[in-house]
């Protein structure tokens, strides 16, 4: 009798502690339910635009991506890298957060001042900050969505437990891994170098890169079509471009698209030949620079530390010499503006002389600018061309290096060629060309048979605010300069 009377008052204390347990579970519910938000309200998701990288630049494309969707980025970290019309720049993030969504893929154009990452700022943020922002507030009007729906439907000891809290703990300090990149960016290449890639039909990927970080460059396009294809070759065939037939029936014409750099240097010509040029050429007796660049060049050897210069050319002495001789006629480090009031055009003068350098790269033509050449020396000079000449080949010229040019220098004696006409680049009224030196015959003052080393200058002025009397007579001060380069010491500050 009494084990049956113990064991009824058991049975109801039972289903009472039942009882309470599920109305503390339906109130733990409650208040989770109105203090978890939807996720739209937790997240505050940034988009980063694509800023302004260059003068007159509206599109760029995505060379390779250093982050993908869910990875944690720090503030100034590098999301990816871009190749506009000019240089290849990395875009680092404004935010620290998660990435939430990329706006194109690697090798698609994207827009300057439209968004290309999503970046979820409260997405990685401390626990603390989550407890604060996921804490329980007064009830509203209406029930907003769990937050998380599988969480609440889990037992309430794995919600509450020290395990859980320490997994999402562990998560969010833990360091960001580096995030493998996508297919198309495993091979870094400048967009001229894809282009030939994608011409002759090869996967980029499938390239080992010989340039800088492994970079893929020409010519390794080309020895991997000739070891491609180097077991059957027949005898004869060209080897670089093996798909074309040596003889054809019938005439056949390929449609290619311009590059990036192609483009752009269409457009600038473009409206380079709107305006009215004229030329003016002279003959240079280079023999007593060469003759001091051979003595200085022992010199720079004996002295040059690591990571300097060790050898002169003669560019750097000819840039030192048209700074001098823009002293004299700063009408040619001058720009036209036709842009003001009533469409009057001006002639707006500047004050350094920033000399921009054309050079050839595995993207084509680029002209960097050596900034404020009136206070360098012509070593300092000859370090800046040397930093900007291996940032050109690395195609890793920042949109500063390709801006504010005053006045151009064109050597293309480097390649070939004894006379050039060049054009002149637009926000410029001149532009030099220098030519092949070459070793030549000539009478003395006693009539005697010597040996000179001779080079042409070829300048071409904007005719509409430059004369011919005016380009010759600064086209004689560069002249006498590199003439009898002695000159120079003259002038040193």
């Amino acid at each position: 009798m009494f084990l049956q009377r113990s064991s009824r008052l058991f049975q109801r204390q039972w289903r009472l502690g039942r009882s309470l347990s599920r109305t503390a579970e339906s109130q733990v519910r409650a208040a989770m339910i109105r203090g978890f938000h939807s996720t739209r309200n937790l997240q505050v998701v940034k988009p980063v635009l694509l800023a302004d990288i260059g003068e007159g630049i509206v599109e760029c494309e995505i060379i390779q991506w250093f982050v993908e969707t869910g990875a944690r980025v720090e503030e100034f970290s590098p999301l990816c890298e871009v190749q506009s019309d000019k240089a290849s720049v990395e875009i680092t993030s404004r935010f620290s957060g998660v990435v939430k969504k990329l706006y194109y893929e690697a090798g698609e154009m994207a827009k300057v001042g439209k968004p290309f990452v999503d970046i979820d700022i409260q997405g990685g943020a401390s626990q603390e900050a989550l407890d604060t922002l996921t804490a329980p507030e007064p009830a509203r009007e209406g029930v907003s969505e769990p937050l998380n729906r599988d969480s609440l439907s889990q037992p309430p000891q794995t919600r509450g437990s020290a395990d859980g809290a320490t997994e999402v703990s562990v998560r969010e300090s833990n360091p960001q891994r580096p995030p493998a990149r996508n297919d198309k960016a495993k091979a870094i290449a400048v967009p001229a170098v894809r282009f030939l890639a994608k011409q002759l039909n090869i996967d980029i990927n499938d390239i080992e890169g010989t340039g800088r970080d492994g970079r893929v460059m020409k010519e390794d396009i080309y020895k991997f079509i000739e070891k491609r294809d180097s077991p059957a070759q027949p005898a004869g065939q060209s080897t670089l471009f093996p798909s074309i037939p040596t003889e054809t029936e019938k005439q056949t014409e390929t449609a290619v698209q311009l590059t990036n750099t192609q483009l752009q240097m269409f457009k600038t010509m473009t409206r380079s030949l709107t305006i009215p040029h004229f030329l003016y050429a002279d003959e240079i007796d280079f023999s007593q620079l060469y003759e001091l660049r051979k003595r200085l060049n022992k010199v720079v050897a004996q002295l040059a530390r690591e990571g300097e210069i060790s050898k002169l050319t003669y560019l750097p002495f000819i840039i030192k010499g048209v700074s001098m001789a823009l002293h004299q006629y700063p009408i040619l480090n001058a720009r036209v503006d036709v842009t003001g009031e009533a469409s009057k055009p001006t002639l707006v003068h500047r004050s350094q002389h920033n000399i921009g350098v054309a050079m050839d790269t595995p993207s084509g033509l680029l002209v960097p600018v050596i900034k404020n050449v009136g206070a360098k020396s012509v070593l300092a000079i000859a370090a800046e061309l040397s930093r900007l000449q291996s940032q050109a080949t690395a195609g890793k010229l920042s949109p500063q290096d390709l801006s504010g040019g005053t006045i151009t220098v064109s050597n293309i004696g480097n390649v070939g060629g004894t006379y050039v006409s060049p054009v002149i680049v637009e926000k410029e009224v001149a532009i030099l060309g220098i030519g092949r030196m070459r070793t030549v015959p000539a009478f003395d003052d006693q009539d005697k048979v010597v040996k000179k080393h001779v080079c042409n200058f070829s300048w071409c002025a904007d005719h509409r605010v430059v004369d011919g009397a005016t380009m010759a007579r600064a086209a004689e001060v560069v002249r006498k300069i590199v003439e009898e380069p002695d000159i120079m010491t003259l002038h040193l500050r």
